[in-house]
């Protein structure tokens, strides 16, 4: 498996003594783990999920052997990770409990893992990674990681129940259970699979993911389709603003696009990953598009979309 490089360079003391820098003394720098730091002014750049990533490889640079579970596998794996983690994850199978120490915690299990190599360091599986956060994240990140782990890695969502199934262990076993039942590598994104969840548990009806569809010489795809009623759903990742093209150039592309579904009768409804995880803004998108409530709301789960008390 191909491992996640660090977001930004680390720099371990030793090595910055031999360049006459003084890391605790050095207020440019920023420490991440004893003996392990980096710049200041690019930490501060970074994305939450992207420190947490930094954490990681800091805490790996100084721990070489370290096989690394939950949050912090899905990080070195590509897979998502939400906010920045409280936790550095560790698993060790040689332990008969638990134990957590500052903000490392070490798991330990009576069923084992599969140790995986990813680059120079190792992990758990991907889909033992998937399983673990289906148990104890919110639903809606829960199936975000699945859907990705299908998807990245291969998996099927049939391989992901086996795992599952050969796990003695019962918690978060109702969420798991909802996870890997709507898990579909199709979703494109960690934003696509929350509004696929949200969708349901607002009471729309089950959406068609990636559809393509066919304009004269044109093929377009849209993140979620229901082509009974004839509304698309378009999450926007501001990503694509800034991959390449000019942010101009793409809007344009856009445009035309959704100019050529509306002209053979698509409804288009557009929001954004925070309207997903706040829930109203892409509710009344979807209505406003002409889409049905066809079932009733699960208000408990809409109020979780959003909160992660395992990230700050």
């Amino acid at each position: 498996m191909r491992l996640q490089p660090p977001p930004l360079p680390l720099i371990r003391a030793v090595d910055a003594a031999r360049m006459g820098r003084y890391p605790h003394a050095d207020r440019a720098l920023r420490r991440l783990r004893p003996g392990v730091y980096a710049e200041k002014v690019a930490w501060d750049a970074l994305p939450e999920w992207n420190r947490y990533a930094a954490r990681v490889h800091a805490y790996a640079l100084t721990n070489p052997r370290a096989v690394f579970s939950h949050e912090s596998a899905a990080t070195l794996l590509g897979l998502p990770v939400f906010g920045h983690p409280r936790m550095i994850h560790l698993f060790d199978a040689r332990r008969t409990r638990s134990l957590v120490h500052g903000d490392v915690v070490v798991h330990t299990s009576l069923d084992g893992r599969t140790m995986c190599n990813v680059g120079d360091l190792r992990t758990i599986s991907a889909s033992e990674t998937a399983i673990d956060l289906g148990r104890c994240l919110p639903p809606a990140l829960g199936l975000a990681v699945a859907d990705a782990t299908i998807r990245v890695h291969g998996v099927t969502r049939e391989q992901l129940r086996e795992t599952a199934d050969a796990q003695r262990s019962i918690r978060g076993r109702r969420r798991l259970q909802w996870v890997l039942a709507n898990a579909d590598g199709a979703a494109e994104s960690p934003a696509e699979s929350i509004s696929r969840a949200v969708a349901q548990w607002c009471g729309f009806p089950a959406p068609i993911l990636q559809a393509e569809h066919r304009i004269g010489p044109r093929r377009y795809r849209s993140d979620l389709c229901w082509p009974e009623f004839r509304v698309l759903g378009e999450v926007d990742g501001w990503g694509k603003y800034t991959s390449g093209d000019s942010p101009e150039a793409v809007l344009r592309e856009e445009k035309r696009r959704e100019d050529a579904l509306r002209r053979i009768g698509w409804r288009v409804a557009r929001w954004e990953y925070a309207d997903a995880l706040t829930v109203d803004a892409m509710r009344e998108s979807l209505l406003a598009a002409g889409l049905p409530l066809t079932g009733k709301p699960d208000t408990t789960s809409l109020h979780a979309v959003g909160r992660n008390p395992r990230s700050w």
